[in-house]
């Protein structure tokens, strides 16, 4: 008959186990913490950018007595060659307002180039219609997760997609991107 003996088998302990385990779940913890973090930089970018690009239209309005895009005097700004109709409204051309912004040296970039947002799609000045507001003066950001339109428009606004100065063009469906999330300007 042959014995067996345990004294030299090799293993892990419950203990090692249970050390490996806590070290995979607190690594697991701290990536999913850091997704998290990087989105929340995402989101108050996006914020940023649109309070920046505020900002700009309504300095160049002070300047100019005439919104971006809109103005219809081919010396404001010097060197501008595309003129509005200084109706009170951003005109329906967007990198018009983007081209004026430029020229006056409020907004980085040069021509016509809308800017980017963190979530890869566009900022930009428009008159329109956006979650039946009816037509106002928008800054509208372009594809942008549902998700973080109802957490932006939660934050600052009512939280509701069609009402509200801040507003989707699509119901806010978890897993969807909004085609233009629009704050009243």
């Amino acid at each position: 008959m042959f014995k067996t003996s345990c004294k030299n088998q090799k293993g892990f302990t419950l203990i090692e186990i249970a050390i490996v385990l806590v070290i995979i779940g607190l690594l697991i913890g701290g990536v999913l913490k850091g997704q998290s973090m990087i989105q929340n930089a995402r989101v108050k970018r996006l914020v940023t950018d649109v309070d920046g690009l505020r900002a700009a239209a309504i300095s160049y309005q002070d300047r100019f007595r005439m919104l971006p895009g809109d103005e219809n005097d081919p010396n404001s700004p010097p060197g501008d060659a595309n003129n509005g109709n200084n109706n009170g409204q951003f005109n329906e051309n967007t990198g018009w307002a983007m081209e004026d912004l430029h020229l006056a040296g409020l907004l980085s970039g040069n021509g016509t180039t809308l800017p980017t947002h963190a979530f890869g799609g566009t900022i930009t000045l428009q008159y329109n219609n956006i979650g039946g507001s009816g037509n106002r003066n928008h800054i509208i950001a372009t594809n942008i997760p549902a998700e973080v339109c109802q957490e932006i428009d939660t934050k600052y606004d009512d939280g509701v997609n069609n009402t509200g100065d801040i507003r989707g063009s699509a119901a806010y469906t978890a897993g969807t991107t909004i085609p233009n999330f629009a704050w009243r300007f």
